[in-house]
């Protein structure tokens, strides 16, 4: 299946519930895992952050039939149950910035692409 591609945010964006299902989740993280997934059953997972934990996102999850997993119901912080948490954000941003001094921000995004792509192929 893969991984999804990296989803940048606006610098000046307003991540509230609004912004995260219709930008975030609906124009990017979304259709990415269904044309990834295909016919292969799945289960959206997001953490405690308050824009994940609002009514209006777990009510487009509904609307948008993606199963997923409750705001209650999944633990927090434990390492086995959050990889991306646990173990990508690190090794990632070691590896994006491992010898690298950046001047903007296309500099950073570029780079961290970059590193998505080549030092995680084939993490999942």
């Amino acid at each position: 299946m893969g991984k999804t591609n990296m989803i940048f945010i606006d610098l000046d964006a307003k991540v509230n519930s609004s912004y995260h299902f219709l930008f975030v989740l609906g124009m990017g993280l979304l259709p990415d895992i269904q044309a990834r997934c295909h016919q292969h059953k799945w289960a959206f997972q997001q953490d405690g952050a308050p824009v994940h934990t609002v009514r209006n996102t777990t009510d487009y999850l509904k609307k948008e039939k993606i199963d997923f997993i409750e705001p209650d119901m999944w633990p927090t912080n434990i390492p086995d149950l959050n990889r991306v948490d646990y173990a990508v954000w690190g090794n990632l941003q070691q590896a994006v910035y491992h010898g690298r001094k950046f001047n903007t921000v296309e500099e950073v995004k570029r780079a961290i692409t970059t590193e998505w792509k080549k030092t995680f192929a084939t993490f999942y």
